[in-house]
């Protein structure tokens, strides 16, 4: 058992006059004290609460959402939008090169990135924007927030259960280590770096989608919402649905188009050996030696969708028991994961990754046959514009969307020649090197800072300029 012994009036001074136990953990303290070894730097000056924005458009103005914020990255494969005439009120809802945005509630607290984009882009109230200034890069900021003493405070600081949130007016206070100049501008340069190196991998994925849509003639195609239309009661008989979603004409431009081309189609479930998943993995608690990793929704929302699957220092692993019965949902190279539920329903991620895995509740696990298709074209179009609206389509349930796997194996897919298929693997996974660059440059980053807090900047900056090295060696 673990305890700490606080001063009553230890507690009674603290501005934010916390009594939970949780708030004095060792580990919480522990952090605090290595990071008040260092010159401290407060966000009073800098923090902006948001304003609340009322009503989301299908287009004008951009919003940043919680959900776009994860890990040192921006992630704008989803966004929403909000009316000209809306941003006149909500002048410190605009973000600037260079602020810091950090995710103030929900299941992606905590979460926190630098803004390095020049476009017009407004936050949500569910973030807080810290305003960019000449005290402090924004890069090494968002780093520090990141590491795991940056997130232990930021844990420390949260409140409620289900839906942890964090005030403002804990932030005001929380304490950043603070460096030599050159130390920041170096963490600032790799975050800089890696965004390069980031949107190689996006204009490369994006590079494999048009291919994809111009061979099916569809690069042009824009999805169109009709508010009335008439289909036969026999159609709904078949398909066992009465929604009028489902039965929206513009499914039936793609999959007339689809069934048009020259290569033929098929259905994934005829194209894969799996499309299920299993039941929800129980947790385990004993320390061993062979642990099966769950891999859940939060290792998936990623901008580009073939990740390694990083070290996550508070993964979660399943029971030797449970891979017994469920052996065939051990991850595989080149294996599809695809969200059945949530805010990114639908997207499909590939699994590459050199860890002993499983898949979590409301994830779809797809197994592609390699030779009758290839997995990195069959990412490619599940994500497509098209791909999306055909798997959507299945989906079922009012407050809570969700995507069973015997809708998912219904989905219909049109097989493109091998050499484009090839095509889209090769640029693919030359994306994937510039997203594993782009990766391990933020982690180099992170690493580097959690050295400095633990020891002193020079131990920092020698393990940047090892590792960076061995990057180079890599490259």
């Amino acid at each position: 058992m673990q305890y700490s012994v606080v001063n009553y009036k230890t507690v009674k001074e603290d501005p934010i006059f916390r009594l939970d136990a949780d708030f004095y953990r060792v580990d919480y303290l522990n952090y605090l004290q290595q990071v008040y070894k260092h010159e401290e730097y407060f966000l009073k000056k800098i923090l902006h609460p948001t304003e609340i924005i009322r009503v989301y458009e299908e287009r004008g103005i951009q919003i940043l959402l919680a959900q776009n914020v994860r890990n040192n990255e921006l992630d704008f494969s989803n966004v929403v939008f909000m009316s000209e005439s809306a941003k006149e009120n909500l002048k410190r809802n605009k973000l600037q090169y260079d602020d810091v945005i950090l995710t103030r509630s929900g299941a992606n607290f905590g979460q926190s990135a630098s803004y390095k984009v020049d476009d017009e882009i407004y936050a949500c109230a569910d973030v807080l924007v810290i305003k960019n200034s000449k005290e402090i890069k924004g890069g090494y900021l968002s780093t520090f927030l990141n590491t795991k003493q940056g997130r232990a405070l930021l844990d420390r600081g949260s409140y409620g259960m289900a839906q942890p949130h964090i005030a403002p007016s804990y932030l005001y206070n929380l304490p950043i280590s603070r460096f030599d100049t050159n130390f920041e501008n170096k963490i600032d340069t790799l975050v800089n770096e890696s965004g390069k190196y980031k949107s190689n991998s996006s204009c490369l994925y994006s590079q494999a989608e048009q291919l994809l849509l111009s061979e099916l003639e569809l690069l042009d195609w824009k999805p169109k919402h009709e508010l009335a239309f008439v289909k036969n009661f026999s159609d709904t008989k078949q398909s066992d649905r009465f929604d009028a979603e489902y039965f929206q004409p513009k499914y039936e431009e793609i999959i007339s188009a689809v069934k048009k081309y020259k290569g033929g189609f098929d259905i994934l479930e005829n194209l894969s050996k799996l499309v299920g998943h299993p039941s929800n993995p129980p947790y385990e608690t004993e320390n061993t030696e062979n642990k099966t990793f769950i891999i859940t929704q939060k290792h998936l929302a990623s901008y580009f969708p073939v990740d390694n699957f990083w070290k996550d220092e508070e993964a979660l692993f399943t029971t030797d028991e449970f891979i017994e019965k469920n052996k065939k949902f051990i991850l595989q190279e080149n294996d599809l994961i695809l969200y059945s539920v949530g805010a990114y329903i639908g997207k499909t991620n590939l699994y590459n990754a050199d860890i002993k895995a499983t898949i979590g509740s409301f994830l779809t696990l797809i197994r592609p046959k390699i030779d009758k298709i290839n997995p990195f074209y069959l990412l490619v179009f599940l994500n497509s514009k098209i791909g999306q609206e055909l798997t959507r389509r299945n989906s079922r349930g009012l407050a809570q969307q969700y995507i069973y796997p015997y809708d998912t194996k219904q989905v219909i897919i049109p097989i493109l020649e091998i050499n484009k298929q090839k095509e889209i693997e090769k640029i693919i996974s030359g994306g994937q090197k510039s997203h594993n660059l782009s990766k391990s440059l933020l982690e180099i980053a992170k690493r580097g800072v959690e050295m400095a807090i633990e020891k002193d900047e020079q131990e920092g900056e020698k393990w940047i300029k090892n590792n960076l090295k061995e990057l180079e060696k890599k490259i």
